[in-house]
């Protein structure tokens, strides 16, 4: 009877084990956000069409909650960037950086757009970081520029 038992409770330690193992993965506490963080390329333009544009960079992972936002503010006069596009990104906490991607649409044929980019945490709270102003020109209608190097 007592072998019976220890191999019922040997079964449900391991059993206990398996199930608790992965459910206890995801109950991680977020890591802590970074001291400081910092843009260490770009922002440049990926990708533009007449009517839309993918800006891209890459910053310090800002730790923090996993959920971030990447962010453009962006505007046809340097002085006024006053519109705004974002993307949601899931931070990876095993990377020592992240890049962040933005698809700024609604834009105008030829036309020279100004902008500057940030990061932030899903709850609206600013990583710290903010590039300077830079620009790009959407080409003619039904052009296509592709700005970016392509990753190898």
């Amino acid at each position: 009877m007592n072998r019976l038992l220890a191999g019922l409770a040997l079964a449900a330690s391991l059993v206990s084990q398996l199930c608790v193992g992965p459910a206890a993965a995801q109950l991680l506490q977020p890591p802590k956000k970074a001291a400081h963080v910092a843009i260490i390329r770009g922002p440049e333009l990926e990708l533009a069409r007449d009517d839309l544009a993918i800006i891209r960079w890459t910053s310090t992972n800002p730790g923090g909650d996993d959920d971030h936002f990447a962010v453009v503010h962006y505007g046809t006069d340097p002085m006024e960037l006053s519109r705004t596009a974002k993307s949601h990104i899931r931070l990876n906490r095993t990377h020592k950086e992240t890049i962040f991607r933005v698809l700024v649409d609604g834009l105008t044929p030829q036309t020279t757009y100004y902008y500057t980019v940030t990061s932030m945490t899903a709850d609206g709270q600013s990583d710290g970081v903010e590039s300077p102003i830079s620009q790009f020109t959407t080409p003619d209608r039904g052009g296509q520029l592709v700005a970016y190097p392509q990753p190898k």
